[in-house]
């Protein structure tokens, strides 16, 4: 275990109950964050409805995405989202596959936003109760420096918090 600072473990305990909160599809936020994360990807395209076949074709598994989350939670949406309001080009790109050929099976562009966050998670051992890895130790510290505002200040995307807000790098 590494030692930590009590402000990073008040960053590390919020993001913890970030990460814990399941998307609800009945949660009118979370529906929310759903349909912003479809007009943020296709922009003038009329979502027919939180069901839809139209979901596949952003790279989800079937026409249903809340079926998707399980491994990463509503914070793995608020991560695509984050991604594709703050960094649109890059988005775009993945989403539509512009360096490479185009085909729905071979890229499911939404469930590897998904899994990406789920790895991070993982990889920086974010659920434990302190960092036991020097990768999460460092993380924690990039949260916490000059900590003037709590992880949900960054709004969505917040796994990657303020560290992409206050140097203004992306961390998917």
């Amino acid at each position: 275990l590494f030692y930590i600072l009590l402000v990073q473990e008040e960053c590390l305990q919020r993001l913890q109950r970030r990460i814990e909160v399941a998307y609800d599809s009945l949660n009118k936020e979370h529906q929310e964050a759903l349909r912003a994360l479809w007009y943020a990807s296709y922009p003038g395209v009329e979502l027919l409805g939180l069901i839809s076949e139209q979901w596949k074709e952003m790279g989800w598994q079937g026409k249903d995405p809340s079926t998707d989350f399980r491994g990463g939670g509503f914070i793995s949406l608020e991560n695509l989202l984050f991604f594709a309001r703050n960094y649109p080009k890059s988005f775009q790109d993945l989403l539509r596959k512009q360096d490479g050929d185009r085909a729905l099976w071979e890229y499911p562009f939404a469930v590897a936003g998904v899994n990406i966050t789920f790895m991070l998670i993982q990889m920086l051992d974010l659920q434990a109760g302190k960092p036991r890895t020097l990768l999460g130790a460092i993380f924690l510290k990039l949260l916490s420096d000059g900590d003037e505002s709590d992880t949900t200040s960054a709004g969505a995307g917040a796994i990657v918090g303020r560290y992409s807000t206050h140097r203004g790098h992306a961390f998917i």
